[in-house]
């Protein structure tokens, strides 16, 4: 054993580990942030083993579907909306939930990711609309439909069709880009800004710039702006981009949506300066950057709807800057928004921003 203590490289891993058990902000960061995240994204895909759908119901004509909601659906819904529940103990339970919407409100929720497909009925007949390239719509398709042509049910009364809606601001991909140029511009600010700060810190490199005649404020400022226009650089490429391969197109207003873009670049900043406001520590400000970050990533609705996640949590989740952002784009992009729509998530943007920045300053270590 004495041999064994003398080596050099147990000694050096003896150290190491010493060095990591002492820094509690290196063992959240490794070990429990992850298992946070591990529960954040089972909460929004396995909650309570139930696959939830909602749908809406376009129209005023009573159809199949509405036959059988008036006897099947749980008791105590509302008169434009039911909740059916099936149980299932091998695949796991299935709740539908549907709404009587008229049918621009129902293509408005299409586009929001707050239903997965509609329904229409003519003259007894169904037909159901959803993006043919949308896995959960198809699920919820073929769910329906097994359930509504059960046996002991007359095959001629649940005839149904499919109308696949391609048409520009329904389809996943008009879902995806607006999310994607918002995390973006979120991950380019916090990691380039930040980090950046925290790097510099930690060699003393702010130190010695706090020793020369500039302004304090002026060197973030300057990150900023170089950031804003590293991201708008990067926008512009996605947007020609998705157009030329997938024709993705901004209905809405091209000076709203500069606005808006501009707002969530002063948010994101203000909240990397606060970020990095203190320490010098580059495994610290790792942490503290994916602390912000990946909670926004998974529950902001990138990549997927967070009307996944439960109820509860919806009021929550929209009112981290990232939803706001990715939402505001949407509507740009997907419903044909213009200043009007856009000012009151640009003007909450710009105030957190502006607030965290003045926070930030007062408590910025520059040595």
């Amino acid at each position: 054993m004495k041999p064994l203590k003398n080596n050099q490289l147990y000694r050096l891993c003896i150290a190491q580990l010493l060095e990591t058990v002492r820094e509690p902000e290196v063992l959240f960061w490794g070990m429990v942030f992850p298992i946070l995240i591990s529960i954040g994204l089972g909460l929004a895909f396995t909650q309570t083993s139930e696959v939830k759908f909602r749908i809406m119901l376009a129209g005023e004509n009573t159809t199949r579907l509405d036959s059988l909601l008036r006897v099947h659906a749980d008791s105590g819904n509302t008169g434009r909306s039911f909740i059916w529940k099936l149980e299932d103990r091998t695949l796991g339970n299935t709740s539908f939930h549907f709404e009587y919407v008229d049918w621009p409100s129902a293509i408005v929720a299409l586009k929001r990711g707050e239903a997965d497909l509609i329904a229409t009925d003519s003259a007894g007949h169904i037909r159901y609309h959803f993006d043919p390239l949308n896995s959960q719509a198809q699920l919820a398709y073929t769910r329906l439909t097994a359930l509504v042509r059960a046996p002991d049910r007359p095959a001629e009364t649940v005839r149904t069709d499919i109308s696949p809606l391609t048409l520009r601001g329904v389809r996943y991909i008009d879902f995806l880009v607006p999310g994607l140029i918002a995390f973006g511009i979120m991950a380019d600010i916090l990691w380039g800004i930040s980090y950046t700060i925290i790097e510099r810190r930690s060699q003393k490199l702010l130190r010695r710039m706090v020793a020369t005649p500039m302004r304090r404020s002026n060197l973030l400022i300057s990150m900023m702006c170089v950031r804003i226009l590293m991201n708008l650089v990067d926008a512009v490429i996605i947007i020609i981009a998705m157009w030329l391969i997938f024709g993705v197109r901004i209905q809405g207003s091209i000076g709203a949506l500069a606005a808006l873009f501009l707002a969530g670049n002063i948010a994101f900043t203000g909240i990397a300066v606060l970020i990095s406001s203190r320490t010098s520590k580059t495994e610290v400000g790792n942490g503290w950057i994916n602390a912000v970050q990946m909670p926004m990533l998974i529950l902001s609705g990138v990549f997927f709807s967070y009307h996944n996640f439960p109820e509860w949590s919806i009021g929550a989740i929209r009112l981290l800057p990232l939803t706001a952002l990715a939402d505001g784009f949407r509507s740009i992009f997907n419903e044909g928004a213009g200043w009007t729509e856009i000012l009151l998530p640009s003007t909450v943007l710009t105030i957190a921003g502006l607030a965290c920045f003045a926070v930030g300053m007062k408590l910025f270590k520059w040595y």
